[in-house]
C-alpha cells in the first residue's frame, strides 16, 4: 500500500493518487508531479529526450530505476526525496491539446483521457513499460484497474 501525492497546479489528480494506493508498496510517502504542455513544448521534449521529432500525448521522467514490482524503501533512495520528505518518483508531462483530440477520437470524455494519460505516466514512474507484449499487457491491466476504481471506463 502506498501514500501517493500528485502535485499539479492545473488539475486535481488526488482521486488518481488514491486509486494507486493498492498498486504498489512503500514504507514512506511518495510523490510525483504532473505538468501540462502544449503541442510545441511536448514535441520539443520528445525530440530532446527520446529523439522522436513529433508531438506525443504523455512523457514520463522517472527518477528511480529498477523498481518495477518492488516494495519501495526510503533507505534505498536517500537522495531522492522532495522538499516535503516524500520519495520523489518523477515527472509526467501531458499535452492537453493531444489529450483533447484523443478524447474526441476515442469517443470518451476529456477527463477520462487526462486520467488515463496520468495513470499511464504513473505506471512508467513505478517502473512499468510496454516494450514487449507481455509487459504491455501487464501495464494495461494496471491502468484499467486504476481507471475502474475511478469509474472512468472507455465509455466515459
Amino acid at each position: 500500500m502506498i501514500n501517493l501525492n500528485i502535485y499539479c497546479d492545473e488539475y486535481d489528480f488526488s482521486p488518481l493518487a488514491k486509486a494507486f494506493e493498492s498498486e504498489a508498496e512503500a514504507d514512506c510517502p511518495l510523490s510525483l508531479e504532473i505538468i501540462f504542455a502544449d503541442k510545441e513544448e511536448i514535441k520539443r521534449l520528445n525530440s530532446e529526450f527520446r529523439k522522436i521529432d513529433r508531438e506525443t500525448d504523455v512523457l514520463s521522467f522517472p527518477t528511480l530505476d529498477g523498481i518495477r514490482g518492488k516494495a519501495l524503501k526510503a533507505a534505498d533512495f536517500p537522495y531522492d526525496t522532495d522538499e516535503d520528505g516524500k520519495l520523489f518518483l518523477g515527472s509526467i508531462v501531458i499535452c492537453t491539446e493531444v489529450a483533447k483530440d484523443q478524447a474526441e477520437e476515442y469517443g470518451h470524455s476529456y477527463e477520462r483521457e487526462l486520467f488515463y494519460l496520468a495513470a499511464h505516466g504513473v505506471c512508467h514512474l513505478l517502473g512499468y513499460d510496454h516494450m514487449t507484449e507481455e509487459d504491455k499487457q501487464e501495464m494495461r491491466e494496471k491502468e484499467e484497474r486504476v481507471l475502474k476504481k475511478l469509474n472512468l471506463t472507455r465509455e466515459e
